[in-house]
């Protein structure tokens, strides 16, 4: 049984007898999982050192970057003094909501500050989950992935971040008839986890768990509850809020905002964002109480042409190191011109979908130069403007100026392996050049090595020219037509041997 179990389940799950356990080893276990000794997580950021950070990942969005470095650095402020100081209730936990089209970031910001911090980070697509008790995911997964990415700390756990995207997909529509179970049933779900409640770590259908559960009960005469607390797990929810733009503009009336006078350009849906209310949320098809939970909204931009090329060219995270990287694995440097990267940011802009059209348009870029290109003999690659407009017809003058270099490389690497070859046998051959273009142009396209096709074809000489080896004087002009049929040549050359002899 306990080779059945550990192949199936590893060390999840572990057999024993009531009783053959030393009581410091289960009192010792017990106390992992209901240790209340708080963690010591080091936080000593300000805001703006925070928002140092995020401005070598993340372009632009500066606003928004304020808002969030501030909010993170009083939700762990509070968390470090409550540590400190024992429990405190006199603080009302700053989740945000984060409102701006796909592509500009939201998800990278987020990540980047768990990544600074040290906290274990977890992200879920809002449309995946229902209400408790219904088919699809429960929110309070979401939770428990949290000590999942902890490596099991629950402490560390509890110090969390969860993002949930595409939130804006859970509104619940005004006119739905019966139990709304995917959207406002994940509203109240989320209700309890964003503020406080203790969320059990085994789940009534999770097998592994009940198997855990029953076999500590058999080893101990109790099942200790394993249970991880919300209280200090910040919650983040974004999505792109189509149509929210509409209800904030009804709202306001014809009333101008600051971005629409006479003479300037004509405001987009992010403007509107700055003027975002609870009463707009909650007629988007949100309930009052879920809103009331995320007091803190970040309101991102959407990118254009200029933002692109600055997350190319500065970016920690531009895509551009992750193709410099893939290049260098086949010995291939890669460099780039502003006018290439400009061209590509036009690319991308073109297709709306912020920083993440970016990396559709260079793979469709190189994806032939990432097949061709470690088979050449190129060594270096330079992004242009013209790279971009025309890859492939850039590909093939790359590759044909490659083969012509490395084609005379051979043709001189020939002639080497000629003379040590004369030197071996006693007998002098002679490649003339045409010839040896044909030995180089068959081992470039075949991938064989050279002196594998040499050999291959003049396998028959050692042995052939054994027969004329005392003659003095001979060479012998390794023609084309000597390359293209060796065996004919080598009898003629042995023919002609002996009749000379004879006379």
């Amino acid at each position: 049984m306990e080779e059945f179990f550990s192949s199936k389940y590893g060390n999840q799950i572990r057999l024993g007898v009531l009783g053959s356990e030393p009581d410091e080893a289960r009192t010792a276990e017990e106390g992992t999982e209901t240790s209340e000794a708080p963690l010591d997580l080091k936080f000593d950021y300000l805001p703006r050192d925070i928002k140092k950070y995020l401005d070598r990942f993340v372009v632009r969005q500066d606003d928004a970057k304020k808002v969030l470095a501030t909010a993170i650095c009083d939700h762990y402020n509070h968390i470090r003094r409550c540590s400190a100081k024992g429990p405190c209730n006199d603080y009302a936990k700053q989740n945000i909501i984060m409102l701006g089209p796909t592509g500009v970031g939201k998800t990278y910001l987020v990540r980047t500050i768990a990544d600074l911090i040290g906290v274990p980070f977890v992200k879920g697509d809002a449309t995946k989950f229902s209400e408790t008790g219904y088919v699809g995911g429960d929110v309070e997964d979401l939770v428990r992935e949290l000590v999942h990415k902890a490596d099991g700390n629950v402490r560390l756990a509890e110090y969390g971040i969860i993002y949930l995207d595409e939130i804006d997909k859970i509104a619940s529509p005004t006119n739905i008839l019966g139990r709304d179970v995917s959207g406002g049933g994940v509203q109240r779900g989320l209700l309890k986890l964003m503020e406080e409640t203790e969320v059990s770590l085994r789940t009534p259908f999770d097998l592994t768990s009940q198997l855990q559960a029953a076999m500590e009960f058999q080893s101990k005469g109790k099942v200790a509850r394993s249970v991880i607390n919300t209280r200090h797990i910040l919650f983040i929810v974004s999505g792109a809020f189509n149509g929210l733009s509409d209800i904030i503009r009804k709202r306001l009336g014809g009333k101008a905002i600051g971005f629409n006078a006479e003479g300037r350009r004509a405001p987009k849906d992010e403007d509107y964002f700055r003027a975002v209310k609870s009463v707009d949320f909650i007629e988007y098809g949100f309930e009052s109480e879920f809103v009331g939970r995320l007091p803190v909204v970040v309101a991102c931009h959407e990118l254009g042409v200029e933002d692109l090329f600055e997350i190319l060219k500065n970016s920690e995270g531009s895509i551009m190191r992750q193709y410099i990287n893939a290049f260098e694995a086949y010995g291939i440097e890669m460099s780039h011109t502003d006018p290439g990267l400009h061209r590509i940011a036009e690319r991308a802009y073109e297709e709306h979908t912020g920083a993440r059209s970016l990396v559709g348009v260079c793979e469709r870029i190189f994806r032939e130069y990432k097949y061709h290109l470690p088979h050449s003999a190129v060594d270096r690659l330079e992004l242009t403007e013209r790279l971009v407009d025309h890859p492939d017809e850039v590909l093939e003058e790359i590759l044909q100026s490659a083969r012509a270099i490395r084609l005379r490389e051979m043709d001189a690497a020939l002639d080497a392996i000629a003379r040590e070859w004369s030197q071996k046998n006693g007998v002098e051959i002679h490649l003339q050049p045409e010839a040896a273009r044909i030995l180089s142009r068959q081992a470039y396209e075949s991938g064989v090595r050279l002196e594998d096709v040499f050999t291959g074809i003049f396998r028959d000489y050692e042995h052939g020219l054994n027969l004329i080896r005392g003659a003095q004087d001979i060479r012998f002009e390794i023609t084309p037509e000597v390359v293209r049929d060796p065996k004919a040549a080598l009898d003629e050359w042995i023919r002609s041997y002996y009749v000379s002899r004879e006379k």
